[in-house]
């Protein structure tokens, strides 16, 4: 039985407020976590990839910034052990000059668009993300509001498969 054949049947079997305390940490929308949660049962991963992908397309705007508070920036310190950590890890040990540009160039950013540079930054090392940061300067607000809410369903569909992979136990479930 595939890992997310288990972690699905785990995650369907949680309270819906364990599903949706999971959910946020994923994605710091609770309307996404609510509206995600609802379409429980889920068949199997990709059923709820589906979903969080539909229901974060759907997000209205105001949400989607709720969404992003739960970004640092690319670059910045974060707690170790955190989702975010691990994401950035190849920008944490990244040289001074690079993590400086980075900063540099999140101010511009968020200057120019009035939120947070999101990018998935899983594996990648800083000087593409900060390639790709000085591509996205170039955007209009529209087109970056739309890049980022792509980029954001990225984050959210490799934080999905990670809760999959180590499903919290639904409440009673002893550990073994």
């Amino acid at each position: 039985m595939p890992y997310g054949s288990v972690g699905i049947e785990r995650f369907n079997a949680l309270s819906d407020r364990r599903a949706v305390h999971a959910l946020f940490e994923i994605c710091s929308s609770t309307i996404w976590a609510r509206r995600v949660v609802k379409g429980r049962p889920f068949a199997d991963a990709q059923a709820l990839f589906d979903r969080a992908d539909r229901v974060l397309a759907e997000l209205p705007e105001a949400e989607l910034d709720a969404a992003l508070d739960g970004h640092p920036r690319i670059g910045a310190r974060v707690e170790a052990n955190s989702t975010s950590s691990r994401e950035q890890a190849a920008v944490q040990s990244a040289g001074e000059g690079i993590r400086e540009a980075l900063g540099t160039g999140n101010r511009k950013y968020e200057e120019k668009f009035g939120h947070v540079y999101l990018v998935c930054a899983s594996g990648r090392p800083a000087e593409e993300l900060y390639a790709i940061l000085e591509e996205r300067l170039e955007n209009d607000p529209e087109t970056e509001r739309r890049v980022m809410r792509s980029e954001l369903a990225k984050i959210n569909r490799l934080r999905l498969d990670r809760l999959l992979r180590d499903p919290p136990r639904p409440e009673g479930e002893e550990s073994s």
